[in-house]
């Protein structure tokens, strides 16, 4: 693996030839590509193109360097439409129990790390990635599990999710919970005969996990790069902060001082800290500098999935008690959260999994937009899981954006069968209904939940397949090309950014994935297997697999 810095000569001159060139705009496919000074110049047959290149030599440029793709394929570089950039570098220095099974083998993986990392006593672990769907106890561990692996650390642990988690009980002792502390509104902090259990789920665990202390500056600036080559290594250029909060901002003004950002990185401020983030975002607000930009604001109506905390318009499969989640807002709340985009002129993203959370996003923007009119904000519904059939019309005459994680098809589809009945769970992220109305969408990871793998997500859109192999929901796969719509052009759309990035077309960013198979051609089976092998930042290479 290898990475080169995108800063470079603007004279400097690129032909890609000898491939597959899909531009994801309307001439879909060319014969070559010419990159002068990090910018696209020419698209189209290489005999053009090489004329093209010898009129900008005479000019002043650089004699063209050829690139022969070997029948490699080349794409718009991939744009991530929602993930949480800095959460993919705490990723990065946390325990991974992710491949855990049981309550014991948490507590030996956490063991093992204590031991392997020299850990002293009395300093924080975190852990990651633990699911309580694949555990054999079928449940969430409590602090009493995390107790018997670490009595003298306090240790906190996150769901795959990232909406829920458990605390041991000297983490709760430094945290200051107690039986008496109250659940905060839209969170839960779980008790047993008046006594706080470890387990805490969406604001409740947000709220203390923000109270854990941070890695040192050279920890986490290392864990940025790494995780800056991990969506480098996935083809993507574009990613996203989605939820920016006041305690990064140390960490991204070292980012930009010490010039380390290659990739851009979109922020979406957390809107109750909206007044200092954007004093010191300012700068930031009208295009990128030193590759960060303020692209808005972001809130949250309800949970996941999978935890069963997302909020729903009918009770979850099984609940007697006609439990149907709950949601993080009310009315009035999300109003003058878009009020307040509106007057800012700034984009406003929600998280809305359920399809109660995507009707009150739905309904309170349908009643403030008429306090503005003629404007427009394209809000983003992100994740839209259950987003249901009768809310598309509405969804589309709104010029709302579904960023559809259509990933959870694979990973935890069959879960939603348990949790919704096959009927509601074949509904999840519908993409081929959201295509027939016309509306354009977009696909995430959400990462770190899962590794930032857009193949993987276009392979999941295409087939929809779980984990176990079945088919959940045929009647809402879609073309391939229309997946890759939905990484590359569409997500620069979201944005704003479409006149910039997104396909290959003279004016914009040379910004691109050069892959070893082609999506359109190989069996849908193995989109998944096809390899990115070069990515390309503004005509530099930002990431190699040493292949090509």
């Amino acid at each position: 693996m290898k990475e080169i810095q995108t800063k470079g000569d603007g004279a400097r001159q690129t032909i890609y030839y000898g491939g597959t060139i899909r531009t994801m705009d309307e001439k879909e496919q060319a014969e070559a590509v010419l990159v002068s000074g990090g910018r696209i110049a020419a698209v189209g047959a290489l005999g053009e193109v090489e004329r093209e290149a010898d009129l900008r030599r005479q000019a002043g440029k650089s004699e063209p360097e050829k690139i022969f793709l070997e029948g490699r394929t080349m794409l718009p570089a991939f744009i991530d439409a929602h993930s949480h950039f800095s959460g993919c570098a705490s990723d990065m220095m946390q325990v991974d129990l992710g491949r855990a099974e049981s309550f014991q083998e948490i507590r030996e993986i956490l063991q093992a790390y204590r031991e392997d990392h020299n850990i002293p006593d009395g300093q924080w672990i975190r852990g990651k990635g633990y699911d309580h769907n694949r555990l054999k106890e079928r449940t969430h561990p409590d602090r009493a599990v995390l107790d018997e692996a670490l009595p003298s650390n306090p240790v906190m642990i996150t769901h795959q999710s990232g909406h829920v988690g458990v605390f041991n009980t000297l983490a709760l002792e430094r945290l200051g919970v107690t039986g008496d502390t109250p659940s905060p509104e839209g969170g839960k902090i779980g008790k047993k005969d008046g006594t706080p259990t470890g387990y805490m789920e969406e604001n409740a665990f947000v709220d203390y996990m923000k109270k854990v202390p941070m890695a040192s500056m050279e920890e986490f600036l290392h864990a940025f790069r790494e995780a800056q080559q991990c969506y480098a290594a996935h083809g993507i250029t574009t990613v996203q902060e989605g939820m920016m909060v006041q305690e990064l901002l140390p960490f991204y003004r070292a980012l930009a001082e010490q010039d380390l950002l290659y990739l851009d990185v979109v922020l979406y401020a957390d809107l109750r800290q909206k007044e200092q983030l954007t004093r010191e975002l300012d700068a930031c607000r009208s295009g990128y500098r030193d590759h960060i930009r303020l692209g808005g604001y972001k809130i949250f109506l309800d949970g996941s999935p999978q935890s069963r905390t997302a909020w729903l318009r009918a009770p979850y499969e099984g609940a007697d008690d006609g439990y149907c989640g709950y949601g993080t807002m009310r009315d009035e709340e999300v109003k003058d959260a878009f009020r307040q985009a509106f007057q800012d002129q700034m984009q406003l993203l929600a998280h809305c999994n359920g399809d109660a959370a995507c009707e009150q996003y739905i309904r309170c923007y349908e009643e403030v937009k008429r306090e503005f009119p003629g404007r427009e904000i394209h809000p983003v519904i992100v994740h839209a899981q259950l987003l249901s059939p009768d809310q598309l019309e509405r969804v589309k005459k709104l010029r709302m954006i579904p960023s559809f994680f259509v990933a959870h098809v694979y990973h935890w589809g069959e879960v939603h069968r348990k949790n919704f009945g096959e009927r509601r769970a074949e509904r999840i992220s519908l993409c081929r209904s959201a295509l027939k109305q016309g509306i354009r969408f977009t696909f995430h990871q959400d990462s770190p939940v899962i590794a930032p793998d857009m193949l993987e997500t276009v392979w999941c859109a295409v087939n929809r397949e779980t984990e176990q192999g079945r088919v959940l929901g045929a009647q809402e796969r879609i073309p391939v090309e229309e997946a890759l719509k939905a990484v590359t052009i569409h997500a620069a759309w979201q944005y704003g950014e479409d006149r910039e990035k997104g396909s290959i077309t003279p004016g914009k960013s040379a910004d691109f994935v050069i892959l070893d198979g082609d999506p359109c051609r190989v069996d849908p089976e193995q989109i998944r297997k096809i390899r990115v092998v070069r990515t390309i930042k503004a005509g530099r290479s930002i990431y190699e697999d040493g292949s090509f």
